[in-house]
């Protein structure tokens, strides 16, 4: 178990992570806003999906071999800016489809969003580069990385449901076909500036 000090700081580091706009983000909030809460509350599921997967990567190691591996962090950066470049062309697409954006089944917002949380960049650089900064070699390794875990996952829920709900309440105000479809075209802009972003950085 690490000390309570290291919790403390790692919830911070976990906070801006998670609030600061990043894929994760902008997807839990363009699926509310396209399709209501309970879209918003199936994305931020498979958010949270591909969290676990890469604090399961860290516990069993797999994350410390991709850190050792540019290929495999090269590989990792462009498929993960490929698929938001995929995601934001889709996005654009439906959006000129009045009158209503398409209304995807749930199991496919969940799979999209832990696919595209699996892909982050933002969360491979922390998860890859960062955690492993607040574990102590001295102390048993797989209960610091699920105590890390639980209050990475806690924060993450905390701050998902808090969007869903911001967006869900913003979704209330576009009574417009017009605004709604504004609204989809920033998001599919964003995801294309994100995947455009994350092909011209260095994951290090």
């Amino acid at each position: 178990m690490p000390p309570t000090t290291t919790l403390v700081l790692f919830g911070i580091a976990t906070f801006l992570l998670t609030v600061s706009p990043g894929p994760g983000v902008l997807y839990v909030v363009a699926r509310t806003l396209a399709q209501g809460r309970a879209a918003g509350f199936a994305s931020m599921l498979g958010i949270e999906s591909g969290e676990v997967v890469w604090l399961a990567a860290t516990a069993t190691g797999l994350a410390a071999v991709l850190a050792t591996s540019s290929a495999a962090l090269t590989f990792l950066r462009w498929a993960g800016a490929a698929y938001l470049v995929y995601l934001g062309i889709q996005r654009w697409r439906h959006s000129a489809t009045p009158p209503s954006p398409e209304r995807a089944p749930v199991v496919r917002i969940y799979a999209q969003g832990m696919v595209t949380q699996i892909l982050n960049p933002k969360v491979a650089v922390f998860f890859v580069a960062f955690l492993p900064q607040f574990l102590d070699p001295a102390r048993p390794f797989l209960p610091q990385v699920a105590a890390l875990g639980a209050v990475y996952i806690a924060i993450a829920v905390m701050v998902d449901v808090s969007y869903v709900f911001a967006a869900s309440a913003a979704r209330r105000l576009m009574r417009s076909d017009v605004a709604r479809r504004r609204t989809a075209r920033a998001s599919a802009a964003t995801y294309i500036a994100l995947g455009i972003g994350a092909a011209a950085s260095t994951v290090k």
